[in-house]
């Protein structure tokens, strides 16, 4: 079970960002945000389905946890001495920003101060990761290379093998030297191969384009998978950062200081000094291999398809290492958190700074089962023209080629994070012949790909309010905070409120009514019926508004 008891985060930012895994563990053990797992699991069947019930079994995203199992075995009754960890880098926000070393509310900003201010890597020839190196024989022998390592089963029952996934995948530009890093996954093939998949799609990996020049030399594109660095390290995979920019450096600017690098043992690359594992290795030039099924993060199992394949030419480790895996496949995920408290400031940013739209309030990517990527929110304060409302629609659909295919405008009073209430204010707020926009040509981004590879469209979609309207017919705040309370004394099952949980008034509202209620509430309804008796009138039809005759 986990352990409700725990407080909900510590204190980050003191020290600033931890820049070695087992350090950031330790503070997430700290602000108790671990839980640790002795008894016998199997990475193979058990280990990832236990940590997605914290995500599929009602849990507020506060009550999660990073998990570290200690005794681990897989099917065929191998026992593993290095621990297994999962959700340590974004089982939540809070974990999130531990790794950071920065409050929730203030990630946006580290990001964008570290994009615009890089520090450069510092070369070391000591590292950590190197301490034991795996390499020759030792990789091929049929019980060695990545048979030591108890790398688990994502989607057990779906999945065609273990898959590395909290990857930091190194690659550099033939012709410039650039380093990119992006999160790919690699699936185990051979105790020395891996089949690595990265994105093809337009807005996809820097690796891809990385490759394809090297396809065109005919040279074999070497490639480093870390596996356990610093979360500022891992956290730049994810990002979606200029071609040209090294995320090595962006991370050295959410650190403060140089990220620790050292060359690579057997291939021409740097590599985090202070990781708990790293593949080193050389991708085919030109021979794909059929890689997958395995449960994707769209939603749905990405069938089999020809993807690289890598030949290890090293494995490297600590001596005492640690085993990082993320929970990917169906949102809400570790994934999708690790993308969502970067993206949505930075769409923020975008709107906000960028293109100086005045009165956006919140950027929300909507996270269950859509992943993020399909469906954007834009929140907005009173009185944004028009105008302003459908410039952010638009930008916020093409600052990205795989973000942004349903975008929907709603008023500052409405908590993108509860679809019931969006739903509401599309039912009452948006007409679709005024209010929707569909533009086509866009590309099919982020899916499964059994659809086939044609283009998509945007819908964008302005469910603002338009003009005052009467209040939400629940009761006043006062009275509902009053009854909540009684609820707890009763002991009755825990509630969480979700917005709109009181009555609010949207500016269609007059005082008299105010007076009318007070009245109620106080059991002197009787005066208001001697006034409207007062007021009685002929002529009328029945639903006759009572402002429209007196105005």
């Amino acid at each position: 079970m986990l352990d409700k008891s725990s407080p909900a985060g510590g204190k980050p930012g003191v020290a600033g960002p931890p820049l070695d895994f087992q350090d950031h563990l330790a503070r997430l053990e700290a602000a108790g945000l671990v839980m640790r797992v002795e008894r016998t699991i199997n990475k193979d069947t058990e280990l990832h389905p236990l940590v997605r019930w914290q995500f599929q079994g009602g849990l507020r995203e506060d009550e999660r946890r990073a998990f570290v199992f200690t005794n681990v075995v897989d099917s065929q009754g191998r026992r593993y001495d290095t621990p297994v960890a999962i959700g340590a880098l974004a089982a939540s926000a809070q974990i999130y920003a531990v790794g950071m070393g920065c409050p929730v509310e203030e990630i946006g900003d580290a990001w964008l101060h570290a994009i615009a201010n890089p520090i450069a890597p510092t070369l070391v020839t000591d590292a950590p990761c190197q301490e034991v190196i795996i390499e020759g024989e030792a990789l091929r022998k049929p019980d060695g290379g990545l048979k030591l390592l108890p790398v688990p089963i994502s989607t057990p029952g779906y999945d065609a093998a273990p898959y590395l996934t909290a990857t930091l995948c190194i690659t550099k530009d033939p012709e410039t030297g650039v380093r990119n890093m992006g999160t790919y996954r690699a699936g185990l093939k051979a105790t020395d191969r891996l089949g690595v998949r990265m994105a093809a799609r337009p807005g996809g990996a820097g690796g891809y384009l990385h490759w394809q020049k090297y396809r065109k030399l005919k040279k074999p594109m070497p490639i480093a998978i870390v596996i356990g660095c610093a979360p500022v390290v891992v956290f730049t995979g994810p990002q979606k950062l200029p071609i040209d920019c090294d995320e090595m450096g962006v991370a050295g600017g959410l650190a403060g200081a140089p990220i620790r690098v050292v060359k690579a043992a057997t291939i021409d690359l740097e590599v985090p000094a202070d990781a708990e594992f790293v593949f080193e290795g050389l991708i085919d030039p030109e021979l794909l291999e059929p890689e997958g099924p395995f449960g994707e993060s769209h939603g749905l199992v990405a069938l089999e398809g020809f993807n690289m394949s890598m030949q290890l030419t090293a494995i490297t480790h600590k001596k005492k290492p640690i085993w990082v895996s993320i929970l990917s496949e169906v949102t809400p995920s570790e994934s999708s958190v690790m993308k969502r408290v970067a993206y949505e400031p930075r769409y923020l940013a975008h709107l906000r700074d960028t293109l100086a739209i005045k009165g956006v309030r919140r950027v929300a990517m909507h996270e269950p089962l859509s992943n993020l990527r399909k469906v954007l929110f834009v929140q907005f304060a009173p009185g944004v023209p028009r105008s302003e409302i459908w410039r952010a629609l638009h930008g916020a659909a093409s600052l990205q080629a795989d973000i942004g295919k349903y975008v929907i405008a709603v008023s500052e009073d409405i908590d993108p994070d509860n679809p019931d209430a969006v739903f509401w204010s599309l039912a009452y707020r948006a007409n679709p012949i005024e209010d929707v926009h569909i533009a086509p040509y866009r590309s099919q981004g982020h899916g499964a790909k059994s659809d086939g590879h044609g283009e998509e469209s945007t819908m964008l979609i302005d469910a603002t309010q338009k003009e005052p309207d009467p209040p939400v017919s629940l009761p006043k705040r006062e009275y509902m905070e009053r009854a909540l309370t009684i609820w707890r004394e009763l002991g009755l099952p825990p509630v969480t409120p979700r917005q709109p949980w009181h009555g609010y008034s949207l500016g269609d509202w007059d005082a008299v009514w105010d007076t009318y209620a007070s009245r109620a509430v106080a059991g002197k309804w009787e005066e208001t019926g001697k006034e409207t008796f007062a007021q009685r009138r002929g002529g009328l039809t029945p639903e006759t508004p009572v402002k429209s005759v007196k105005e």
